[in-house]
């Protein structure tokens, strides 16, 4: 049985790099759009924001004016959602890019009530350019998207399998959660999520399940086919 009827999926520009650490890897990003396809096959709306870290990552941009560079960080997500378009198209997925800034020639600004239609005639929606804003990471831009579009879940497709009490490639002890609350991850610090994000899906009620899509793209078809793979977090 299939537990989820609408999803935001929020992939991370790094993850698009593969190796390369830079740009696009074209199997990497095959591999992906190929378990993409294979979820919305078992008949689940997707929604799709993804990051642009594989391009621009503001925060690093030393010098630089954030609001400047957060505008430039925007604009990596486009062009990351729009490589993301061109994969699924090519499996023969029926595909909408949105953009939170506008630029009509290139993608649709996004319309909440239009994102929702798409959805329900079965086509899978790239939200991307953030919220619009600056100060404001793509994890935000996911709770505020699945908000929006009333997403039953989050599934933060990341490098490591969960959500653990310290960092794991640092610390051979770390433990990993089944599940933990927002509170915790909060209080914790554990960086998993931002703060920002992390409060706006406490306060309404989105769960996030982390995962990894890294080293296997098919665990997120393992997921929403309902096993059991990665961290969920939600409020108790």
């Amino acid at each position: 049985m299939v537990p989820y009827k609408r999803v935001l999926l929020k992939l991370s520009g790094e993850a698009l790099a593969g190796d390369k650490r830079f740009g696009i890897d074209p199997d990497t990003m095959e591999s992906f759009c190929e378990a993409i396809k294979q979820s919305a096959d078992l008949g689940i709306e997707i929604g799709i924001v993804v990051g642009g870290g594989n391009f621009w990552r503001g925060r690093d941009a030393a010098g630089m004016e954030r609001t400047r560079a957060d505008h430039i960080g925007m604009l990596a997500t486009v062009m990351n959602g729009l490589a993301v378009a061109e994969g699924l198209e090519k499996l023969g997925c029926d595909v909408r890019v949105m953009t939170a800034i506008s630029m009509q020639t290139v993608a649709e600004p996004y319309i909440r009530n239009r994102a929702i239609r798409h959805l329900e005639k079965g086509r899978i929606v790239i939200m991307s350019g953030g919220t619009g804003n600056p100060f404001f990471s793509t994890d935000s831009a996911s709770a505020l998207r699945a908000a929006e579009i009333g997403a039953d879940v989050i599934l933060k497709a990341t490098m490591v399998d969960g959500v653990y009490d310290k960092d794991p490639h640092k610390y051979s002890d770390a433990v990993r959660y089944d599940s933990i609350s927002f509170t915790k991850v909060l209080a914790d610090n554990l960086n998993v999520i931002d703060s920002t994000a992390a409060s706006m899906c406490r306060d309404n009620g989105i769960p996030v399940l982390v995962f990894d899509l890294q080293s296997d793209p098919q665990n997120l078809v393992r997921v929403l086919s309902g096993e059991n793979i990665g961290t969920l977090i939600k409020e108790d």
